[in-house]
């Protein structure tokens, strides 16, 4: 176990905290990391009210332990809002955009609050509404994100929201990154990546194996991505997804006027692909972490080699003090 704030107000042991990723998670893979100790994530994002209550359902079938919803403030779906709050979900967790009154409608239903930011100024906007937690998300990650790497952000964000719990995200993959995280005063992670490359995780074999293939270098901002799909971030925080470079992003990253034009067009090939599991062919979401991952675990198996690796790098973190 770890002695962190986040610990003790989320009611878990390890200071993991797996990403909310829209449709790329499921009550499965949440539930996994709940019962080892951690805290599952299920996304509400591209789920219909029904769909998100089935999976609310079927954790609480699979777990007694703590989890969260996830909601996307940029293009929330007030039904599944709704319908979250009258399950008594214990936490929700916000990000991309202001989640201004929705903090207090959560807590008023007893939830605790989790916002994710990419600047210190959003950091400070989501202390102000009441938020419990503040995950700082480096520009490495995957998914939708801006370009502040998160060594710089996570001990800024600390400063500037203290006494609020922050989580690190971007960039950590395993036990180091978990340790350097809790160094710079951080209280636990938040990861997306690493869980996609689960056996849990609800995508398709293609989507993890290009996961394990890429290295650091290999993954981009697709700028182009806003250019055809309705952006999260527009009325938010204006974040661009970070994705594996693919045929589909390198024809049509210089193409933007182009991309805009035939929005309808491309919208649809790529949500064909992801409802045929070929959305790794297409713009496949993951973070620079993707050079740390080299094999596909069970996910109660990352949360124990992340957290026994973090553990005995910070016991001998004295001898660099002798």
């Amino acid at each position: 176990m770890f002695n962190s704030e986040f610990c003790r107000l989320a009611g878990i042991e390890h200071p993991i905290l797996q990403a909310g990723m829209g449709p790329f998670t499921d009550a499965r893979l949440a539930a996994a990391v709940s019962n080892a100790g951690a805290l599952g994530s299920i996304g509400a994002a591209n789920r219909t009210p029904d769909a998100l209550t089935a999976e609310i359902e079927r954790m609480r079938e699979l777990t007694n332990r703590p989890f969260v919803v996830n909601h996307l403030v940029s293009n929330l779906d007030r039904d599944a809002f709704s319908l979250t709050l009258e399950m008594k979900v214990p936490i929700v967790s916000f990000a991309l955009g202001d989640p201004s009154e929705l903090v207090q409608l959560a807590h008023d239903a007893g939830a605790l609050v989790i916002q994710q930011v990419h600047t210190v100024a959003q950091a400070r906007q989501a202390a102000g509404r009441g938020v419990d937690v503040v995950i700082a998300q480096g520009g490495e990650a995957g998914g939708f994100g801006q370009h502040v790497g998160a060594l710089a952000l996570v001990p800024q964000v600390v400063d500037a929201v203290h006494p609020i719990p922050v989580l690190a995200a971007g960039g950590i993959a395993d036990g180091r990154g978990l340790a350097a995280s809790l160094v710079l005063g951080a209280q636990g992670v938040n990861l997306g990546t690493r869980f996609l490359a689960s056996v849990e995780a609800p995508i398709g074999d293609g989507y993890k194996k290009a996961i394990l293939a890429a290295q650091s270098e290999q993954t981009t901002k697709v700028e182009v991505w806003n250019d055809f799909m309705p952006a999260p971030g527009r009325g938010g925080y204006g974040t661009v997804p970070r994705a594996i470079r693919t045929p589909f992003i390198e024809s049509w990253e210089g193409r933007r006027v182009e991309a805009s034009m035939s929005s309808d067009q491309l919208r649809s090939e790529v949500m064909t692909a992801a409802q045929q599991g070929r959305f790794h062919e297409y713009v496949p979401f993951a973070g620079q972490s993707v050079g740390l991952i080299q094999d596909i675990l069970p996910a109660a198996e990352i949360v124990k080699r992340i957290v026994t690796e973090a553990q005995l790098i910070l016991a001998a973190a004295h001898k660099f003090t002798v």
